[in-house]
């Protein structure tokens, strides 16, 4: 009879960790890989409504600028070729297409209120837009659900297709301190200091709402006590932890095994 393995030492096991770069313009590449793999992965949940929805992310070395996919692209298409590097103002820096001006300027007011997001994802998904359509916050009611736990925040009013600077600020501020913000019969943001984190933070909101919608059509919801809401926040409602959750969804939109390189980047 065999001898059973001995245990692998913990420090021998691996564990995907978000990388370090040694330059700007690695830093740079990274962002962009993952910004066109997450709107890739969007594309494939069918968070894409016709021209509707953006994706962004801050340059590492010019942090007033910002990465963005084209006007009119399909999610599913776009590489990190695609992408337009657009500063505050919406002007076009680096790239050959149109950018969705009334898209960005919300963007934008984010990245300026919040100098340490990284991130916004903003698109029209359905159960987002279900919920949003109600005006109202998503329960405890699930552990997923915890982790928004008073750390997402509702706009209680339709805002339109706008471009006013002011107007981009009150939904900025709305979101305040948050990872995410309910635009009342728009639709769902959210934030993160990585494009994981932020794609994440999304996909993991769009299925709580329609978990909530879903349990509320079937009876009525039990929600989770404050207290137990409070502590499985404190364990899944970092961005790290979004981060790590959001890896196997990389793999899958990277055509990956599971490997990774020294930067753990992946071609697209």
């Amino acid at each position: 009879m065999s001898q059973r393995p001995d245990p692998v030492p913990v420090d021998r096991l691996r564990f995907a960790m978000p990388p370090r770069h040694e330059s700007a313009a690695e830093e740079r590449a990274y962002r962009k890989e993952r910004l066109a793999g997450a709107l890739r992965l969007f594309g494939e949940l069918g968070y894409e409504e016709g021209v509707s929805g953006h994706l962004t992310a801050r340059d590492p070395e010019f942090e007033d600028c910002y990465w963005v996919n084209p006007f009119g692209r399909s999610f599913a298409q776009v590489t990190p070729a695609d992408l337009l590097l657009v500063d505050g103002d919406g002007r076009v820096l680096d790239g050959a297409e149109h950018v969705n001006q009334a898209a960005f300027a919300v963007h934008a007011a984010v990245h300026r209120a919040r100098p340490g997001v990284v991130a916004v994802a903003h698109t029209h998904s359905v159960h987002g837009r279900a919920l949003a359509a109600l005006g109202e916050l998503l329960d405890p009611l699930t552990q997923e659900a915890c982790a928004f736990y008073e750390r997402h925040a509702l706009l209680d009013q339709y805002t339109g297709v706008t471009v006013d600077p002011a107007e981009c600020a009150r939904i900025a501020a709305a979101l305040g301190p948050h990872k995410a913000l309910i635009l009342r019969n728009h639709g769902l943001l959210t934030v993160g200091d990585s494009v994981d984190a932020a794609a994440w933070w999304f996909i993991a909101m769009e299925r709580c709402c329609q978990v909530q919608l879903a349990a509320r059509a079937a009876g009525k919801p039990v929600p989770i006590d404050h207290r137990s809401a409070v502590a499985t926040r404190e364990q899944l409602g970092t961005d790290l932890v979004a981060w790590i959750n959001y890896q196997p969804l990389w793999q899958r939109v990277a055509g990956t095994a599971g490997s990774t390189s020294r930067t753990g980047t992946h071609p697209l």
